[in-house]
């Protein structure tokens, strides 16, 4: 089974894509990508841009090759809503009329609509079945985040390559996972591959250190218990302080970032924003010695008679008064 990550935080954008491939058996997991608007009350930069350009052009590229799209749930970052790309593939798609709402639920209904008469869509939540060389079973949907929050519910994949006895579960954005219901299932599974959103560290001051200790629990425990080898990228990237805050994590290399995994170094574009727009202003203009920094223009001249009455003039010396 080849696991090839797409796009994700460490690559430049928000993203978890990741195309799977086994024999002729092509796989297109979360197919989208974003930015975030604002972060430090700063726009995009354009190495952002240009990452976005990029990992499209991936993703879409893929989109060709695979047999079968999966989407765990409606966040933007997590599918393109162009028909053109699902056409004639089979869309194992998280159920637009089950445990969720809002937003998610409104974009769901019109990427199901728009899909009806160009591709075979499938409701996958709790689905169990075969991808030609491939067996996949998808989890029912789970906290996107802690239990009850507001962000919704995600879907978690397991694919099995039967041939090589080797399970990859692609955990999408199940955040650490924060759900102690998540944690569970994760061990469950026992995956020699663990693909999933680490704890959101850059909304600590809003959640508490206790809550991403408690991800951080979780996630050691899903790793001490089946042994796994983990990517952990997307909401654990966010934050440039990210090294030190998951020290534990990162030892021993048995986590690494969707980067990491490829051979790559991170490139954390969103978590270094305000860096990047103060790369790109002017610097001071030089003086150069001797270049005169300002010249005062001579008082013009008055011709005697001239004028018919007499016309006081004043100039203000610097630091002086009028005379």
């Amino acid at each position: 089974m080849k696991i090839l990550p797409l796009a994700a935080e460490s690559l430049g954008v928000r993203s978890m894509a990741t195309y799977v491939e086994a024999g002729r058996t092509g796989i297109l997991i979360d197919p989208g990508a974003t930015l975030a608007e604002s972060r430090f009350n700063l726009p995009p930069a354009e190495e952002e841009l240009e990452a976005l350009g990029r990992a499209r052009d991936r993703i879409v590229a893929f989109a060709a090759r695979a047999e079968t799209v999966f989407i765990s749930h409606y966040h933007e970052d997590h599918f393109f809503p162009e028909p053109a790309m699902y056409a004639t593939r089979r869309v194992l798609a998280k159920d637009p009329r089950r445990m969720i709402g809002g937003l998610q639920a409104r974009r769901a209904g019109e990427l199901w609509r728009s899909l009806d008469r160009v591709a075979h869509l499938e409701s996958a939540d709790g689905r169990v079945g075969e991808c030609g060389n491939l067996a996949f079973k998808v989890s029912p949907p789970l906290a996107h985040g802690p239990e009850g929050t507001a962000l919704g519910y995600c879907l978690v994949l397991t694919l099995t390559d039967r041939a090589e006895d080797f399970r990859f579960v692609f955990a999408s954005d199940v955040q650490g996972p924060l759900s102690s219901v998540a944690t569970a299932y994760l061990i469950r599974e026992r995956p020699h591959l663990l693909y999933l959103s680490g704890p959101p560290s850059y909304l600590e001051k809003q959640l508490g250190r206790d809550v991403i200790d408690r991800a951080i629990d979780n996630l050691e425990r899903v790793i001490d218990t089946t042994g796994c080898r983990t990517i952990m990228d997307h909401y654990a990237l966010r934050d440039g302080n990210t090294r030190e805050r998951f020290a534990r994590l990162w030892e021993g290399n048995r986590v690494v970032t969707a980067a990491g995994y490829l051979g790559l170094r991170d490139s954390l574009l969103e978590a270094k924003r305000c860096v990047l727009w103060a790369s790109r202003r002017k610097p001071p203009a030089k003086i150069e010695p001797g270049e005169a920094v300002a010249r005062r223009k001579p008082l013009a001249r008055i011709e005697p008679g001239s004028m018919s009455r007499p016309r006081k003039w004043t100039r203000r010396a610097e630091g002086g008064r009028p005379w």
